[in-house]
């Protein structure tokens, strides 16, 4: 297997890929890519089978498009979670206290006299009194890994806090604190943060999502903090809404030259998930689903695939892998070819996410080229592979 790999990807995820694998960056035609934030545009390589990003977000990767090829793109959701809200905490702090115009100031007095630098100290130093977080209401908008965790740090930081998410799932539920108020409506959340934490997707649905609408149900000097992604706010009205003085501040991972320079705008150059721990994690992760893909057929933490794993038997020779569009009579389709051509089949797992079928048929004995161009030429078949063991 050919491994493209795109971006800087943490040795210890490498280091996992089968040594009968070629990897490297300048990897040609490659059948997988490992990737972080950089775009990929799957149509480019001919031969590709998978993409997997080290991190949770993927509208850097034309998935439409690859689930149309029969494309999986995997993502390794909760592998930078901690790094992202860690950091979402240490920015509201930061915020909160004037952290970073006091630094500057402090900078500023280098080379002076110490009698002179102390003397600024005291005269200065009410100019950037701040608040405290504890007792502010913190508003978390999206309950994925990332939004659980700065929901539950908020109580550990005494601050009363909600949360709210349209569609939550069950497994981020029971890991989020009993502490925190579940909100029935987004404008419930929003008439009570005095600091909104977003921590949605960004997809059709959510781009340009925090807007002045959104914005002008805030109490007045709120601090909006955005982790998730740049376009899920309407920077205009975030600037508009910050020179109106309805938001106080709007702290953001994402740069942009509408935002920079504004006095009450603090940007990070995109490093939520930028720690050795959270690289380790999202490489790792990303690697192991590559491998079990290319290996073995599993499809696990995919974006545009269902999910589908099985162990093969002793007896299994071939693992036929079936992407097919998601239409009736396309089990009995391949069953039917299958016994006519005198294959037995060990198992048949088949797994659909509404869009697509996956199916992992394990055979005992070797196919002929003329039964899989029968299956390939089905028209609702969008991909065969076969994996011999």
């Amino acid at each position: 297997m050919r491994i493209r790999v795109i971006d800087k990807i943490a040795p210890e995820g490498l280091d996992l890929f089968p040594e009968t694998y070629r990897v490297g960056p300048a990897m040609a035609n490659p059948d997988a890519i490992v990737v972080r934030s950089s775009p990929v545009n799957v149509e480019a390589y001919p031969a590709l089978l998978a993409v997997a990003r080290a991190g949770a977000g993927v509208n850097n990767i034309t998935v439409a498009r690859a689930t149309e090829l029969g494309i999986p793109v995997f993502n390794t959701p909760g592998a930078n979670a901690n790094a992202v809200a860690e950091l979402v905490m240490v920015m509201a702090g930061m915020g909160a206290r004037n952290i970073n115009q006091a630094i500057h100031f402090c900078q500023g007095l280098a080379g002076r006299p110490e009698e002179e630098m102390q003397r600024a100290v005291e005269e200065r130093k009410s100019a950037f009194r701040g608040t405290e977080l504890a007792g502010k209401t913190l508003g978390v908008l999206g309950l994925g890994q990332i939004g659980v965790l700065v929901a539950n740090k908020g109580v550990r930081q005494q601050m009363p806090t909600l949360a709210y998410d349209p569609a939550p799932t069950l497994e981020n539920m029971h890991r989020l604190s009993a502490r925190v108020s579940l909100c029935r409506s987004l404008s419930a959340l929003l008439a009570a943060a005095h600091v909104l934490s977003v921590h949605v997707p960004l997809t059709e649905k959510t781009k340009g999502m925090i807007n002045s609408k959104i914005l002008d149900q805030l109490p007045h000097g709120a601090m909006l903090i955005n982790y998730a992604r740049g376009p899920v706010v309407v920077e205009e009205d975030v600037r508009q809404a910050l020179d109106s003085g309805r938001l106080a501040l709007y702290i953001t991972d994402f740069p942009s030259e509408k935002m920079l320079g504004h006095p009450q705008v603090l940007t990070t150059p995109h490093l939520g998930a930028s720690t050795e721990e959270s690289e380790e994690q999202c490489a790792t992760m990303a690697v192991q689903e590559l491998v079990d893909y290319l290996q073995f057929g599993s499809v696990l933490r995919s974006v545009n695939f269902p999910t589908a794993a099985s162990v093969p038997g002793s007896q299994v020779h071939t693992r036929l892998i079936m992407i097919n569009r998601d239409r009736p009579g396309m089990i009995g389709f391949a069953s039917q070819t299958l016994g006519e051509a005198g294959i037995n089949i060990a198992s048949y797992l088949n797994e659909s996410n509404g869009v697509i079928g996956y199916n992992i048929i394990d055979l005992e004995s070797p196919v002929l080229a003329e039964t899989l161009a029968q299956i390939q030429g089905h028209e609702d078949v969008i991909r065969l592979r076969t994996i011999i063991f």
